[in-house]
């Protein structure tokens, strides 16, 4: 087979085959009898059965496990640190403890690299020059994921505010890839550079925005408390944006009908309670 995409296929065909087939004579067909014997067997264990083959590498300076002589890029954080990695027959997947910090598609023969620019964006922070001649930007410009709007956003904010500075404004709006969506952050950037701004500020509010009109939960706004009234001013004429808490939100409720207590009633309550603590 040239993919594992052509040998599934292969294996469903081979499977139908069989599920058709008859074995010494039998009226019923193998499908069918597995039909009948499904209900009796036991179920399938929630857990997720891992069919990789488990090892612990160090990532090095570079961020980089080391999988079959092939390299793998993981999040900057966790260099000089000891991972788990899953290597599956079409992915690698890096583990720390039980959370899924990278997964790559698994590299044939020996000596590639797969790295992901994501997973450099706190060290380009620092150091915002090495950005032009990564890998990690030329292996996302290849799959598409560093886009022409990317491009335009990076070359106006070098030209408002210098290489290393416009770069930096780059990577913030990079590190919003992590909170939303791919689509409303090229729209956040594309309604800001419209604008004539290169804001990563704007372009997080913009692509917040554009988020929420795709179905996504509505953005934060944190409103100010209202302003003090000044001299001659009556608090009434002050409009602004308050936090309206539980209680001011909570109805009316009902007066209370039920007959207030005699005093008769609180007495006798009060001589148990003296009797009982005697």
């Amino acid at each position: 087979m040239d993919t594992l995409a052509d040998l599934n296929e292969r294996i469903e065909r081979i499977e139908a085959e069989q599920d058709a087939r008859h074995i010494d004579n039998r009226p019923t067909s193998v499908g069918f009898d597995f039909r009948e014997e499904q209900p009796l067997l036991r179920p399938v264990p929630l857990d997720e059965f891992d069919v990789g083959l488990t090892s612990t590498p160090k990532v090095n300076r570079s961020s980089r496990v080391t999988i079959r002589q092939n390299h793998y890029s993981v999040p900057a954080r966790f260099i000089g640190r000891n991972v788990r990695v899953s290597l599956r027959a079409d992915e690698v997947v890096v583990f720390d403890r039980h959370e899924i910090v990278a997964r790559h598609p698994r590299l044939p023969g020996r000596y590639g690299y797969r790295d992901l620019l994501d997973h450099y964006l706190e060290i380009l922070r620092a150091k915002p020059g090495a950005l032009e001649g990564s890998t990690g930007l030329a292996a996302a410009r290849a799959d598409g994921s560093f886009t022409p709007v990317h491009d335009a956003f990076w070359a106006a904010a070098r030209e408002a505010h210098g290489r290393a500075e416009g770069t930096r404004a780059l990577i913030e709006v990079l590190l919003l890839h992590r909170r939303l969506p791919s689509e409303a952050v090229i729209a956040g950037m594309s309604a800001v550079l419209e604008a004539g701004s290169v804001s990563p500020e704007l372009v997080a509010i913009e692509a917040r925005k554009a988020h929420a009109l795709a179905g996504g939960p509505p953005p934060v706004v944190i409103t100010p408390p209202p302003p003090a009234a000044e001299e001659g001013e009556e608090a009434e004429d002050i409009v602004s944006a308050r936090v309206i808490s539980l209680p001011d939100r909570r109805p009316e409720l009902p007066p209370d009908t039920r007959p207030a207590p005699s005093l008769a009633a609180y007495g006798q309550l009060l001589s148990i309670t003296s009797k009982g603590s005697a």
